[in-house]
């Protein structure tokens, strides 16, 4: 289905929880959250019916976030349900990757295709400082796991923030000359706690070039992907540039967000949300709700607006 700017919306992005087992500074307070009832979160089954209604709409490509999705209880479950979907072409999950060694076999015999793990160091110490906590080893046995049992393509993100990991640009780099991994660095966006940060740790992706002049530009035919592709001469996997800030993608934006209390976001950075569960109660389908959402996506956000004002939602309310 395309909305009134003839954009086709053929993604979905369905947070399943918004509680996490990290504590990542730009992202959740110290204290963590309060959990929500169990209520207030949309059901497994719930899910799977959305999933369905927007395949019929021609949506085909699904991704779970959180929160961590892998602290939600019955995920395995979910992932099969939506794995049944015969519509769904691209099913994926983005993690933190601590739970990963545990979950990659069966999250593959659900139906999982791939999964993107969300790493910001390489360095342990720093992991830990920026986490709050976290296990680095967790984090790298959880890709091996990934890379065993076939989540293939995986993709790394990372959040480039100066004076944290704008050092480490390299390291991450060089994973990719030896093995098919997209690293994909990503601009610190001014989304709830990541708002303050942003103010002091922002870095363009451009610094990603200046250190790598060597990196190729790849020419793809898939205008939707926020990602502009490079790669290193003999590189088995590549780079990917992820400019939200800098360099906006609004034009081919082809998705929809569902926050794990039931409502989408027609735009990551507004405060417009469709709450689908009252809508459901006062007779409308879950078809003409999803049809509604995609025309009212806006043209594009305004982040770089001088009086843009940082939306009220965290990045774990929503999913990332």
């Amino acid at each position: 289905m395309k909305d009134t700017l003839g954009r086709g919306i053929n993604y979905l992005r369905i947070s399943v929880t918004d509680l996490c087992n990290l504590r990542c500074k730009y992202c959740m307070p110290e204290h963590g959250i309060c959990k929500k009832d169990h209520d207030s979160i949309l059901r497994i089954e719930e899910i799977e019916e959305i999933v369905k209604a927007a395949a019929k709409l021609g949506m085909n490509k699904v991704r779970l976030t959180g929160g961590e999705p892998l602290v939600r209880k019955g995920i395995v479950d979910l992932v099969s349900r939506i794995g049944r979907i015969a519509a769904i072409k691209d099913f994926s999950m983005t993690t933190n990757g601590i739970l990963l060694e545990k979950f990659a076999q069966d999250l593959k015999a659900a139906g999982l295709h791939r999964v993107n793990i969300s790493l910001d160091t390489l360095n342990a110490e720093k992991y830990k400082q920026i986490t709050r906590g976290g296990n680095l080893q967790n984090v790298l046995a959880g890709i091996e796991a990934a890379k065993n049992v076939g989540l293939l393509p995986l993709k790394i993100n990372t959040v480039l923030m100066g004076g944290f990991n704008d050092d480490e640009i390299a390291d991450f780099v060089k994973l990719t000359l030896h093995d098919e991994i997209e690293v994909r660095f990503i601009e610190l966006m001014p989304v709830g706690e990541a708002s303050r940060w942003a103010q002091n740790h922002f870095v363009a992706n451009e610094a990603v070039l200046q250190k790598f002049p060597d990196l190729v530009p790849e020419i793809t035919n898939d205008k939707s992907s926020p990602a502009k592709y490079f790669k290193l001469p003999q590189a088995k996997g590549r780079v990917g540039l992820i400019n939200p800030v800098s360099n906006h993608f609004c034009g081919a934006c082809n998705r929809l967000r569902i926050t794990a209390d039931g409502k989408i976001k027609p735009c990551l950075h507004a405060n417009a949300e469709i709450d689908i569960r009252r809508l459901l109660v006062a007779g409308n389908t879950l078809a003409d709700i999803l049809t509604h959402a995609i025309l009212q996506k806006p043209a594009g956000h305004k982040l770089n607006d001088p009086e843009f004002v940082p939306i009220e939602r965290n990045m774990y309310q929503i999913g990332g």
